[in-house]
């Protein structure tokens, strides 16, 4: 776990595919160095140390090129565009309509009608975009509006300009 947190933040927060299969690798150096008969724990660090530099170089030398980044990672792919479900997207990512929905609703949307645009980012993640504010932000907004009220009311009064009391 040392070595991990030595290697980056990164490593922990987001797994690409390649640092999936440098995590799975590691993992299996690391058992055949403990249980393995003709394997040596020291051998099993030593491979283990040659992994997570490996790793390093990559991530480094892939985070100063964009367009081998784009070409190990991939792109983003539109999966809803326009309030529009793209079925020949949903079929190049072998995603299932009713695998979508419950995604959505994990990002607190009611459905799919919902969505603006909905992308699969080249780590698995989905994005989802609404199609119109959602009640938090409409909430938010009508508070902006009512503080604005109070203070606009308040400077009146400073002022003098606002109303006055009967008399």
């Amino acid at each position: 776990m040392a070595s991990l947190r030595l290697a980056g933040k990164r490593e922990l927060a987001q797994l690409n595919p390649f640092d999936f299969v440098v995590l799975m690798t590691l993992s299996n150096t690391v058992q055949n160095g403990i249980i393995g008969e003709d394997t040596s724990v020291t051998g099993a660090m030593i491979d283990a140390g040659s992994l997570l530099c490996v790793n390093y170089v990559m991530v480094r030398l892939l985070f100063g090129h964009e367009r081998l980044d784009r070409l190990i990672e991939g792109d983003p792919d539109v999966l809803i565009e326009g309030g529009k479900i793209r079925p020949e997207r949903l079929r190049a990512e072998l995603i299932t309509l009713p695998e979508l929905v419950p995604a959505a609703h994990k990002q607190d949307f009611g459905g799919l009608d919902e969505i603006e645009r909905a992308v699969m980012e080249p780590g698995g993640t989905l994005s989802f975009v609404g199609k119109k504010p959602r009640a938090e932000a409409l909430q938010f907004h009508q508070i902006v509006e009512r503080l604005d009220a109070i203070h606009r009311a308040i400077a009146e009064m400073r002022s003098g300009a606002g109303p006055q009391p009967a008399a």
